[in-house]
């Protein structure tokens, strides 16, 4: 990836990352990006860095522009690596005497990471840096996603340089909202279901206080994916509406399955959902991957989990899945458990039980079958999907 001039004098030096198809248990089945920022004005700044095997292509990009001894500033939003990595390659080129701004949290997280004497400048929320011509205002946001996490707003050109929101798993030519169309959006609620649902409440309050300090965006531009510039508040109204966690009249029913017993309960549940007019659809755990999964949970009403008994417990698969979706606590859900079993049957109480624990509202005590589930069993499979798709229609 070459450099791209964003607006005048400013450019998106970061890279692709073509190849990657796994972050941390997330699939990213088109690659990524790891966007980093040159603003060039009486000081030259950097705003952030790439993951540390890119290190060279952000450096060769930076000097297509400038000599990157001539970068006066180095900014840090994020410390997580796929943002911080290349930070040692870069203050060696830079000069380890540059001051290097972060939250004060992003201090004690880079001095961890790295063991570097770096020139640190932890700065305030709300803080201003003038460098020339322009302002840049420092905006903690911790916890999104992680305790050292900040955004920086170029206030003369009302672009915001978001770190890791607002962003997108996606590799491409295409820089920009307007480039790719509306066909970005799955791409950004699979990033919010797997990264941010958990901070939700968080960035509602987020949201609030930039209304309230009416902040005007020209461009929204995260460390990961397109930026946005033609329309900056759809993805703003998007994380709204994600982070309330309304659900449409829609249920997932999520499974593993040993000798297809379990499978065919799931798919006559889902007959009974479809016959109440619910959007469903059975996901087996050994064929969709969990991040795929919980993108479809964010917006689901109803979320149905079902295993075999397995050595008196869950099947392996449904166990991970559990403990993914607990982690980010999806919320405002109904649900209900099922499964087949040879001779103890425990797998549909732990699951009810896990579901309890998340503050899912439990419909139906459960649902379990001896061995192949017969037209009785799969009338009762049906029967159930029935009595989800009333409680998510009522």
């Amino acid at each position: 990836m070459k450099p791209v001039k964003i607006a005048k004098d400013i450019y998106d030096v970061g890279v692709n990352d073509w190849n990657i198809r796994d972050f941390h248990g997330y699939t990213t089945d088109l690659g990524t990006s790891y966007n980093a920022f040159l603003i060039l004005d009486k000081k030259t700044v950097l705003i952030d860095t790439v993951k540390a095997e890119f290190a060279d292509q952000l450096i060769d990009n930076i000097s297509k522009i400038i000599d990157p001894k001539q970068i006066d500033y180095v900014i840090s939003n994020h410390t997580e690596m796929d943002h911080s990595g290349s930070l040692p390659r870069v203050m060696h080129k830079v000069g380890e005497e540059k001051p290097l701004f972060c939250s004060k949290m992003g201090q004690k997280n880079l001095s961890r990471h790295f063991g570097q004497k770096w020139n640190y400048r932890p700065v305030e929320n709300g803080e201003e840096l003038s460098i020339g011509s322009r302002t840049i205002t420092f905006m903690e946001t911790r916890m999104l996603h992680w305790p050292d996490s900040m955004f920086s707003y170029l206030k003369e050109d009302k672009i915001l340089f978001s770190s890791d929101a607002f962003g997108q798993h996606y590799a491409g030519h295409e820089k920009f909202d307007d480039l790719v169309g509306d066909t970005i959006m799955p791409h950004a609620k699979k990033y919010f279901a797997n990264i941010l649902l958990l901070y939700s409440p968080l960035i509602l309050k987020l949201v609030e206080h930039v209304t309230n300090l009416k902040l005007e965006f020209n461009m929204i531009c995260p460390d990961h994916g397109i930026l946005w510039r033609k329309d900056p508040g759809k993805i703003i109204n998007a994380y709204v509406k994600w982070s309330r966690q309304d659900a449409k009249n829609k249920a997932v029913v999520v499974y593993d399955t040993m000798w297809h017993s379990t499978e065919k309960m799931a798919e006559a549940i889902v007959e009974g959902l479809s016959g109440q007019g619910i959007e469903a659809r059975p996901m087996q755990l050994r064929k969709w991957n969990r991040s795929d999964i919980m993108t479809e949970v964010l917006d689901a009403k109803a979320i149905i989990v079902g295993s075999p008994t397995l050595n008196n417990g869950l099947f392996p698969t449904v166990s991970d899945f559990l403990t993914y979706m607990k982690g980010l606590k999806p919320k405002n859900k109904i649900g209900a458990a099922f499964g087949s079993y040879g001779w103890s049957g425990e797998a549909v109480n732990l699951i009810k039980n896990e579901l309890e624990s998340m503050n899912i509202e439990i419909i139906d005590p459960g649902l379990k079958v001896q061995y192949v589930p017969d037209n009785q069993s799969l009338e009762a499979c049906i029967e159930l999907g029935k009595k989800i798709g009333k409680a998510i229609t009522g």
